[in-house]
């Protein structure tokens, strides 16, 4: 079997998995946190909606600055993929470190963790749009990456909505002119929530930190991998 072959097949499985029916607790941890945000005034979701657009915007802007393309033409998928890897490697390690450090900090550098992991993210996510080819100085691209962002770090009532607009990108992007900021804040505060609550408890914070963003990376690299592979194939 060819690599790419190899690798169709495992976004197919990857899909499959990412499809599957929620369980009890998740679904139920889904209802209780739709109940919450209920309760929040609309004055305050449009707050931290707006806040959360121009933090990712500034990102985006600021990984953009920051990523210095390298030319993989000449390479082939297989080694385009090879170097997906090694940038999921060094972004685990950096995410583990920063999450572990504002971790031991207490309440305040517990809240910069939001930030900080946030701009760690979006620059790795610029990196692997790189490695296969696509150029993130046009806009669909950077919009794609935020919906890659999405299906990682939403609920499974979000996903297969998600996925749909990643495997059509060439048609759904001429279509698509903004993301909805507000799903967007939503479900990824909902997804991490609990988690950063842990990483600001004193004791257990730093190692929290260190682990959680250890694997959201893994989390997010898997799915990136996976949403280019839907998309190229």
């Amino acid at each position: 079997m060819s690599y790419e072959l190899q690798a169709a097949e495992e976004a197919k499985m990857w899909k499959q998995k990412l499809l599957r029916k929620a369980s009890f607790w998740e679904r139920s941890s889904k209802k209780a946190q739709n109940k919450m945000n209920g309760m929040i005034p609309e004055k305050v979701h449009h707050t931290v909606t707006e806040s959360i657009k121009k933090m990712v915007e500034a990102t985006l802007l600021g990984s953009n600055i920051t990523t210095f393309p390298k030319n993989v033409e000449d390479l082939t998928f297989e080694q385009r993929e090879n170097l997906v890897r090694k940038s999921i490697g060094m972004y685990k390690k950096t995410a583990a470190i920063e999450g572990a450090s504002t971790g031991a900090g207490g309440l305040l550098l517990g809240l910069a963790d939001f930030p900080l992991f946030l701009s760690i993210k979006m620059k790795f996510l610029f990196e692997v749009a790189n490695h296969y080819g696509y150029s993130t100085k046009e806009y669909e691209e950077r919009l794609f990456l935020l919906y890659v962002f999405q299906l990682a770090f939403s609920s499974d009532t979000h996903k297969e909505y998600t996925l749909t607009i990643i495997e059509n990108w060439e048609t759904k992007k001429l279509e698509i002119k903004d993301l909805d900021w507000r799903i967007f804040q939503q479900e990824y505060r909902d997804y991490i929530d609990l988690v950063k609550l842990m990483q600001i408890l004193p004791g257990i914070g730093a190692v929290v930190g260190g682990v959680a963003n250890y694997h959201l990376v893994q989390q997010l690299g898997e799915c990136a991998m996976n949403s280019y592979r839907l998309r190229i194939f």
